[in-house]
C-alpha cells in the first residue's frame, strides 16, 4: 500500500489584511512564489521532478485571478513542465489542496506535488467575488458566517463571557508561542517590495491581550449578539507551501519525511448554520481511523470564530489543552485561502516540537462545509 509523506512544509508570517499590513506590498504572484521556492529547498528536491502544484485561492478575481498557482510557478522560476491548477473550497481550500496532493500520489498520478494556498485579504476583500444576483428560487437563505456563529452561540449555549475567554486564551497562547520562538522554524523571512526591514513575526497577535478591551467591543452582526471582533478570526495575507511525496520518491532520492497523511476527509453540513461542519468531520475521521479524540496529541480547528470551536469542544469532550496550543486564528488571522496549510505546518511543527505523535486539523468552510486531516509524525 502507497503512503503520501510530507517533506516540507513552511509559511510567511501573516500579516493584517489591511493595506498598512506588514505584506500588504506583495503581490499574490510573488507571495506564493516565495513559499513555493522555500518549501522546494527544505524538501531537498529539484522542481524538475514536481508532478503537480495545487494551490488554494479563495477571491480568484483581479490580481489572485488567472490561475495564480501557474503564475506563481512560473514566477518562481520552476520548468515550464511544472503544472499548477488553483481551487476554492473557501476556508477549506488548500487542506483540500493537501488532500488533492496526497489522493494523486496514492492513486500513482503523481509522485511529487506541492499543495499550498495564497491569499491577500488586503488585496481582495471576503466576499469580493460573490455574484451580484442570486437565483430567485435559492433553495436556501444563505446568511453572513457571523450570524452563522450567533446561531453556534445560541444553539450550543455558549455565552459571551465564555467566547471572549477563548478569544483571550488564543492571544495569550500565541504570544507565549513567539516568546519562546515557536514558530520560528516555520516561517520563513520576507522583506516587501521597496521596504528595507524584513518581515518575521505574525503582525496581528496582541501583546499582551487585553481582557477588558474585549469586554468593551460591540456585537458586530446582531445588537444583542455575542460575536464581537475580539472573538472572530482576524482578516490577513500570508502564503503556505508543503511538499507532499510518494515512497518511491523519498526512496529514489534518499528524502527524509517529516509526517506521512494518514486518512482525510470532507463533509457537507447545514448551508445556514453552516458552522457545525468540524464536528461530523471530526467523528468521521476518527470512525475511519478507529482512534479516539483523546488519542489525538494535538489538534488545530481554525477559529473562524470562537463559537465554533467551543462548540466543536463540547460536543466531543475536548481536552482543550491539546486544542490550538499556540493560538488559533483569533489571534494569528485567517488567511482564506491560505489558512488550510498555515495550519497543517503548525500542526506538524508542534507536534514535532512537542514529541506528539498524532495530530488533526479540521476547518470550517462556507456554505456548510468542513475538511479533517490526521497526520503522523514520523
Amino acid at each position: 500500500m502507497s503512503e503520501a509523506y510530507i517533506l516540507s512544509a513552511v509559511r510567511t508570517p501573516i500579516g493584517i489584511g489591511k493595506a498598512n499590513g506588514s505584506l500588504a506590498k506583495f503581490n499574490p504572484v510573488d507571495l506564493g512564489a516565495i513559499v513555493m521556492l522555500a518549501a522546494v529547498d527544505r524538501a531537498g528536491i529539484l522542481p524538475e521532478i514536481i508532478d503537480d502544484v495545487i494551490w488554494g485561492c479563495v477571491t480568484q478575481i483581479d490580481d489572485q485571478g488567472a490561475n495564480l498557482a501557474r503564475l506563481s510557478v512560473l514566477k518562481a522560476g520552476f520548468p515550464v513542465s511544472v503544472p499548477a491548477v488553483s481551487l476554492n473550497r473557501m476556508c477549506g481550500s488548500s487542506q483540500q489542496a493537501v488532500h488533492f496532493a496526497a489522493q494523486a500520489i496514492l492513486s500513482g498520478d503523481a509522485d511529487l506535488v506541492i499543495a499550498g494556498g495564497t491569499e491577500m485579504m488586503s488585496h481582495q476583500p471576503i466576499g469580493s467575488d460573490w455574484p451580484k444576483h442570486w437565483p430567485q428560487d435559492f433553495p436556501y437563505k444563505l446568511v453572513h458566517q457571523g450570524i452563522s456563529a450567533e446561531l453556534m452561540a445560541e444553539k450550543w449555549g455558549i455565552p459571551r463571557d465564555q467566547l471572549d475567554d477563548y478569544a483571550y486564551q488564543s492571544h495569550f497562547r500565541a504570544m507565549k508561542a513567539m516568546e519562546r520562538n515557536y514558530f520560528d522554524d516555520q516561517i520563513i523571512t520576507v522583506i516587501p517590495p521597496g521596504e528595507e526591514e524584513p518581515v518575521e513575526v505574525d503582525q496581528g497577535v496582541r501583546i499582551p491581550p487585553d481582557r477588558e478591551k474585549m469586554r468593551a467591543l460591540q456585537p458586530v452582526f446582531k445588537p444583542d449578539g455575542v460575536i464581537t471582533a475580539g472573538n472572530s478570526s482576524q482578516v490577513s495575507d500570508a502564503a503556505a507551501a508543503l511538499v507532499i511525496a510518494s515512497p518511491k520518491v523519498v526512496g529514489r532520492f534518499n528524502l527524509l519525511p517529516r509526517a506521512r497523511i494518514v486518512e482525510r476527509v470532507v463533509v457537507g453540513s447545514d448551508p445556514v448554520l453552516m458552522l457545525d461542519g468540524p464536528i461530523s468531520a471530526t467523528e468521521k475521521i476518527l470512525e475511519r481511523t478507529g482512534l479516539k479524540l483523546s488519542d489525538i496529541d494535538v489538534v488545530e480547528i481554525n477559529e473562524a470564530f470562537a463559537s465554533v470551536v467551543l462548540a466543536w469542544a463540547e460536543e466531543l469532550g475536548a481536552d482543550m489543552e491539546r486544542v490550538n496550543p499556540n493560538g488559533g486564528a483569533i489571534a494569528l488571522g485567517h488567511p482564506l485561502g491560505a489558512t488550510g496549510a498555515v495550519l497543517m505546518t503548525k500542526l506538524l511543527n508542534e507536534l514535532e516540537r512537542g514529541g506528539g505523535r498524532i495530530g488533526l486539523q479540521t476547518m470550517c468552510i462556507g456554505h456548510g462545509m468542513a475538511t479533517a486531516t490526521m497526520i503522523e509524525k514520523l
